[in-house]
């Protein structure tokens, strides 16, 4: 299935791009996205495994599944003082 993945603030400057589209099995995981980003998209690849995965509004955990419905967001850590 494809998926769309929106990308936010420095991952979305690195893309040159605001969203991606992944390419995953059925009955993929958070996990398997990122491994799949990491692979497909590799310019993102050494900012994966830093990032925080959105699935529908919330933050994921690596096991969460993903349909081709779900509204998916990679958010990097912010820093700020």
């Amino acid at each position: 299935m494809k998926v769309e993945v929106l990308l936010f603030a420095s991952l979305r400057d690195l893309a040159g791009t605001d969203r991606i589209t992944v390419e995953l099995a059925e009955n993929a995981t958070v996990r398997d996205l990122l491994i799949s980003i990491s692979s497909q998209h590799p310019i993102l690849e050494d900012r994966v495994s830093h990032t925080r995965v959105a699935v529908d509004d919330r933050f994921s955990v690596p096991e969460d599944r993903i349909t081709p419905e779900s509204e998916l967001a990679l958010i990097p850590p912010v820093s700020g003082g």
